[in-house]
């Protein structure tokens, strides 16, 4: 039952059970997309989509699905509060840029509530991310963040991607399982995170030490840069401790996701030993 009473039910697409008849009779097919309604957003990809649909926090306004992507639904047991408007693919590709990959799946939805600092458990590892603006990097660390079970991923409220179209894609459905935090300001956060027992850990590649030789203890909150202008001065004077990632090869730096990735691995490693 859902939260308002009514029964959510199994989908199967109308085709499946009926013999195929001339397009123009379908229904449930829509030839055009008109764009969001104000606040909503696009999320599109089967793991995006299917991630969102799954999530009981996540108002789903529209869902636009092609005839296989609703057959892939049904055969996976989606419960769906509603029926997916029936399109073709040229439809929901025109809605995103040239080399967006969809499979078939785009959805217009209510942002999910944002949680305050507060209001997060900072237990384990925390993701701080000081002006990462490329939203290709925040879903990518989002989506790793998931992977090891982070607590949260806070970010600031400017020069910060917004939490719908490339970004939750690149996610490919952490943005349901992370939980998102913004603030309006970075050092105030951090000292707020370090009030409640956190160890502030900032990454850049002129920190002290190698993060692997660090001494890292749970909650531990590891601060990350934009690529190329790194930790910000007030950030990095904040934070406890400022590390680096020591590479053996001929490149010494990684994009800001892998770099996110390699950290929560060594803190992971290192917090379970200690």
């Amino acid at each position: 039952m859902r939260s308002d009473g009514s029964r959510k039910s199994t989908f199967v697409p109308r085709q499946l059970h009926r013999a195929r008849k001339p397009m123009r009779h379908r229904s449930t097919r829509t030839e055009s997309a008109p764009p969001p309604a104000g606040g909503a957003v696009i999320l599109y990809g089967w793991h995006t989509v299917k991630a969102a649909l799954e999530n009981p926090a996540r108002h789903i306004r529209r869902l636009l699905a092609t005839e296989n992507a609703a057959r892939r639904l049904a055969a996976d047991g989606m419960r769906l509060a509603r029926e997916p408007e029936l399109v073709r693919p040229e439809t929901i590709a025109q809605r995103l840029s040239p080399d967006a990959v969809h499979n078939g799946l785009l959805a217009e939805a209510d942002p999910l509530p944002a949680p305050a600092l507060e209001e997060i458990d900072p237990v384990g590892i925390v993701l701080v991310l000081d002006q990462i603006t490329d939203p290709h990097n925040v879903g990518a660390i989002l989506r790793t963040a998931a992977g090891f079970a982070a607590a949260a991923v806070v970010t600031t409220a400017r020069h910060s991607p917004e939490a719908t179209g490339v970004l939750a894609k690149s996610a490919s459905g952490a943005l349901e399982y992370v939980p998102m935090v913004t603030v309006q300001n970075l050092a105030r956060a951090l000292e707020e995170l370090r009030e409640r027992g956190c160890l502030l850990v900032g990454l850049d590649s002129t920190g002290d030490g190698d993060l692997g030789n660090a001494a890292l203890r749970s909650p531990l909150a590891l601060v990350l840069g934009a690529e190329g202008k790194g930790l910000r001065q007030l950030t990095r004077a904040t934070c406890d401790h400022v590390a680096r990632l020591d590479l053996p090869g001929r490149i010494r730096s990684l994009n800001v996701s892998n770099a996110a990735a390699l950290a929560l691995y060594i803190a992971s490693k290192r917090i379970a030993a200690s």
